[in-house]
């Protein structure tokens, strides 16, 4: 009764949908922070409609941890598309060329390999073939998959808003990519959420905008 009881938790803490704030304190681990604290938490504005909080992890990742605020401040992720989303594993961005070749201006990260794993909502340090190689690129797990254990740095976890990365479009890269429309560190004092304004209506060469009588121009 006992293997089942002990399954079943398992199996709750890979599939559950965003994480939970209970902290299990572990001899010889540094203790995370608080899902409350707001200097670890990141903010992704979305073009699927909404806000994804992700709980930053610098207690097994703060290389990692440190780049990605530092890019947030500098406004780097603002706007960058999701340029590589496959469906049922995960969704990439933080590519400031779109196309999955590109990072900062800040060198590449040493490994933070740790025992986090990449189950649904994890999000992880996108790097090339060499270990050290993470830059700027993320990636948000969809589904589990475990085989990414201690190759990628899991730096951090979904805890609010997981439904507009599920609605990420899929393709490699998608036809009408989301994007991030703004990124923040929640202690900040970010706005609230802002949709994207409608994009504005492209004319034939040659065409210029006319506005009526009585109506107001844009």
């Amino acid at each position: 009764m006992r293997f089942w009881m002990i399954l079943f938790s398992l199996l709750i803490g890979l599939f559950a949908p965003v994480a939970h704030a209970q902290l299990i304190e572990v001899p010889g681990r540094a203790t995370p922070p608080a899902t409350t604290d707001t200097d670890n938490l990141w903010l992704l504005d979305l073009s699927t409609g909404g806000r994804v909080t992700i709980w930053l992890r610098p207690d097994v990742a703060p290389k990692h941890v440190e780049r990605i605020k530092t890019l947030t401040r500098q406004g780097f992720y603002n706007g960058l598309p999701f340029h590589r989303v496959i469906d049922g594993f995960m969704a990439q961005g933080g590519d400031p060329k779109g196309d999955g070749t590109g990072g900062s201006e800040l060198p590449d990260l040493e490994k933070e390999f740790n025992y986090l794993p990449h189950v649904r909502g994890a999000v992880s340090a996108a790097r090339a073939q060499d270990e050290n190689s993470a830059n700027s690129q993320f990636f948000i797990m969809f589904q589990p998959r475990l085989g990414l254990d201690k190759n990628y740095t899991v730096f951090g976890r979904v805890l609010d808003g997981i439904e507009f990365v599920d609605a990420i479009p899929r393709g490699e890269p998608p036809a009408e990519p989301a994007r991030i429309l703004k990124a923040y560190i929640a202690s900040d004092n970010p706005p609230p959420y802002q949709a994207a304004a409608p994009a504005a209506p492209v004319l034939p060469a040659g065409e210029t905008p006319v506005t009526l009588p009585g109506a107001k121009p844009n």
